[in-house]
């Protein structure tokens, strides 16, 4: 079987991790819960970004666990990570932070470096061991770009090859838009340093309950990988990516079977409004794509069979363990059928399971290193 490398997984942080490493003066401005009129707020400084009722009893997923699987030991456990990792036929896996998700809601610059610094810290001594089978993706500071390119260089002499950045950014948060060569500096250094930008769904989203009522579950969960388009139209169309050719930005949980069609579409739009269009850029909007861009997806089958279009190298499967929306623990059922119908390569295949993402992120294996 083809070495299965999952783009998207999850470590959950001690409970205590934020409140418990980062000075008490900038506490309050950071990640934080705190029981208030029979709630349970998850807050970053005084933004509310959640409320759970104390009492209420969580819902449970078709397998019976709590909905997510908060509580199972290969969260925050390595031994017993590998064990789910042999039972879901996984070899090696892009890994996130659960809470830490939510960093880029502080707004104070000095409380959100020491917040990504913390978990950046933690989750090196959890797997830096075993950098054969995770790649630590890095929290970056993006308050005060002096932080930022400081984090990137401490975390790339400590092994990191993947760095988070926000897969939204909304008009209100007061960071510059991925159009603005503000960004430069940070794009810049990560095509210098051979660090991946990882942006996964969600993060920099004020509401990711956008929608309430009748079809609000299904709208919630699709509308994100609409944040993955935006950001990618910006980064592309707005000259970044251009200028860094070095550079990769990765979309996380956001499904691929689009990627295509945006791609023609911007096409479209570069050559018939070509009078309009500023920046000229030095390929088509497509051609970027197809050479800096990725995207990771779990049941999507349209992103094979429009992989002409994209060529293979965006397309990078993930699981999202340990996620009820990921495949975990039906990964093998879920690849075994993927391909079904689709006149596709062995060579192919290999490359969207694993292959892809083992060489954009310098998996720690001889066979990825020598080929990245």
């Amino acid at each position: 079987m083809a070495f299965v490398f999952s783009a998207d997984g999850h470590v959950v942080e001690p409970s205590d991790l934020f409140e418990a490493n980062i000075p008490a003066s900038l506490q309050k401005r950071g990640l934080r819960a705190e029981k208030r009129d029979g709630f349970i707020l998850t807050l970053a400084g005084e933004k509310v970004l959640g409320r759970t009722p104390i009492h209420s009893q969580p819902r449970l997923g078709p397998d019976g666990e709590p909905f997510g699987r908060a509580n199972r030991a290969g969260n925050s456990n390595v031994e017993a990570r590998f064990a789910d990792m042999a039972l879901d036929g996984v070899d090696a896996e892009l890994v996130f932070p659960s809470v830490g998700l939510m960093a880029f809601m502080i707004e104070d610059p000095e409380t959100e470096l020491a917040t990504a610094q913390v978990y950046n810290d933690w989750v090196q001594g959890l797997m830096a061991a075993h950098d054969d089978c995770f790649v630590r993706c890095g929290i970056l500071p993006v308050r005060d770009f002096a932080n930022t390119l400081t984090e990137m260089k401490r975390l790339a002499a400590m092994g990191f090859t993947s760095v988070m950045l926000p897969s939204r950014i909304e008009e209100e948060s007061g960071l510059p838009s991925y159009t603005s060569d503000a960004w430069d500096p940070v794009f810049e250094l990560a095509q210098n340093l051979g660090l991946v930008f990882s942006h996964h769904c969600g993060t920099g989203r004020r509401k990711v309950r956008s929608f309430k009522g009748p079809g609000g579950a299904v709208m919630n969960y699709t509308v994100q990988a609409m944040d993955a388009m935006e950001t990618i139209m910006a980064l592309v169309a707005g000259g970044l990516l251009d200028r860094f050719p070095g550079a990769k930005s990765v979309f996380v949980e956001g499904g691929c079977s689009w990627l295509a069609g945006l791609a023609e579409r911007m096409d479209e739009v570069y050559d018939t409004m070509a009078t309009f269009i500023s920046p000229r850029l030095s390929l088509k909007p497509s051609e970027i794509i197809t050479r800096q861009v990725a995207s990771s997806f779990q049941y999507d089958r349209a992103c094979v069979m429009s992989r002409s279009i994209t060529g293979t190298a965006p397309l990078l499967w993930a699981a999202d363990y340990p996620h009820h929306e990921g495949t975990f623990p039906r990964s093998k059922q879920v690849i075994g059928s993927l391909f079904d119908g689709i006149d596709i390569t062995e060579q192919e295949k290999a490359d969207i399971v694993g292959g892809n993402a083992a060489r954009l992120f310098r998996l720690n294996r001889p066979e990825f290193r020598a080929a990245a």
